[in-house]
């Protein structure tokens, strides 16, 4: 089996653990004093994003900083540095420009950003579903299927210099109005470490919703998390990111993830234990390409071994499926 972390001295530089979570310098920038005008963007469970004006180049920008409640915690610290570095190192016009990574007056950790607005897919499927339309359906699979070629090229791009995302879910994926299409939060991702990894010793709650990103020692979203990546598996490799970009696919073409559950432990044994069905047979009335289901099923395979082995492949898997679309539909 191809190795995942090539060789510092192989084509492609590694991404290294030393690089991404070094501790910023304590000293403190002054960096209220060039960003203001600040508006909420959005609040999730760990971060908040606004729009502000970066007044030493004269634009709008996105500014990201850890919630209050857990701005001081070591972990959720080192998880923030590493999303702000790799997403920095990973210099992919499908990966987010990083700006600045530094301290605000309080010494808190924050970092800018390129500011830009549209929709995640989870937006659009959610739409799609509560509206009763087919966004995702006919022409819109052969939008989709151009939106997850983008995102499976930055995966093979971080796959390359021997990142693992760890977290591929349709909420991560940012569509804007001028054809950008972003792979976000790089702060579960898997770099390379001469030392075990790090995680804190904190049970994963059961009944947890399924939907959102775990805390503590299981790292990722039930939904879209591989079976090695459930088990945290120490030989985790890129093919985690293949099952993962394959249960969205699923998503988009049976309406519905590949299992059912409210509570997290639930979910996690469906994923380890059970085969879902073709997204053809959910009782979906969407005419979905065969082709395409199977390039699907493929992907949320059990075994690694029985996947497509690389985001590389799984583009031109799916590039191949375009192709033929285009050629029956001319």
């Amino acid at each position: 089996m191809a190795r995942l972390f090539p060789h510092p001295q192989d084509k492609y530089p590694v991404v290294h653990t030393e690089d991404t979570d070094l501790d910023l310098p304590s000293h403190v920038r002054n960096a209220d004093m060039r960003y203001s005008q600040f508006k909420t963007i959005a609040k999730g469970g760990k971060c908040l994003i606004q729009s502000c004006r970066d007044y030493h180049l004269s634009r709008v920008v996105a500014y990201k900083s850890l919630l209050k409640e857990i701005a001081d915690d070591p972990f959720e610290q080192k998880r923030f540095l590493r999303e702000a570095r790799v997403t920095a190192m990973l210099q992919h016009p499908n990966t987010i420009p990083i700006y600045e990574l530094s301290r605000d007056n309080r010494g808190r950790y924050f970092f800018t950003m390129k500011l830009v607005e549209g929709y995640t897919l989870r937006e659009v499927i959610d739409l799609s579903i509560e509206e009763g339309t087919q966004a995702v359906d006919g022409y819109g699979f052969h939008r989709m299927v151009t939106l997850l070629i983008q995102v499976a090229n930055a995966l093979d791009y971080a796959h390359s210099h021997g990142v693992v995302h760890r977290d591929v879910k349709p909420a991560n994926i940012l569509m804007g109005p001028f054809g950008e299409v972003l792979l976000l939060d790089w702060g579960l991702a898997k770099v390379w470490s001469e030392a075990p990894e790090e995680t804190p010793e904190m049970p994963l709650l059961g009944d947890a919703d399924p939907s959102l990103t775990a805390q503590g020692k299981l790292q990722g979203t039930a939904h879209y998390m591989s079976p090695e990546q459930i088990e945290q598996s120490k030989d985790l490799d890129h093919r985690s990111d293949v099952y993962s970009i394959g249960a969205v696919l699923y998503e988009i073409l049976a309406g519905r993830t590949t299992f059912q559950g409210d509570k997290v432990a639930e979910v996690l044994a469906q994923v380890r234990n059970d085969i879902p069905p073709p997204p053809s047979e959910v009782g979906t009335d969407r005419d979905i390409p065969p082709a395409l289901e199977e390039i699907c099923m493929r992907c949320i395979a059990k075994n690694p071994d029985d996947r497509i082995q690389s985001a590389r492949r799984l583009v031109a898997a799916l590039r191949g499926w375009r192709l033929r679309w285009a050629s029956e539909s001319a």
